[in-house]
């Protein structure tokens, strides 16, 4: 097997209204228009997807509450990570900068999926 490219992560939220606007408003991803047949929400990032599915019983507990990059996370880059990190702390949302030391920082969604936010120079 070769595996060429990946090509989307399944998120579970149980609120999807909440969750549409951390992704969409906070985060700033675009929505694929699309019909599912299940509630739920796509986003496209550059040739990757992000799939939004409802599961109205979620539980999500942190394994590691001390370090939340040491948990099941997904990550995007940005450009200017101080921008970053002032449009999630104005929204509301905590962040907890990497111990690694690189330009990075970890935050959650509403229903506590860790996010990681990395500063990439292209």
């Amino acid at each position: 097997m070769q595996v060429t490219k990946c090509l989307h992560t399944a998120i579970l939220v149980s609120d999807l209204e909440k969750a549409e606007e951390f992704y969409s408003n906070v985060i700033g991803l675009s929505k694929v228009d699309r019909i599912l047949k299940y509630p739920g929400v796509w986003y496209q990032v550059g040739e990757y997807q992000i799939h939004l599915i409802v599961h109205p019983n979620l539980k999500r507990e942190l394994q590691n509450q001390e370090k939340w990059g040491r948990n099941p996370h997904i990550a995007f880059a940005v450009a200017n990570l101080g921008e970053a990190i002032a449009c999630l702390q104005s929204s509301g949302h905590q962040v907890q900068m990497s111990s690694s030391g690189r330009p990075a920082f970890f935050t959650h969604d509403p229903d506590g999926n860790i996010i990681e936010i990395s500063q990439v120079n292209s």
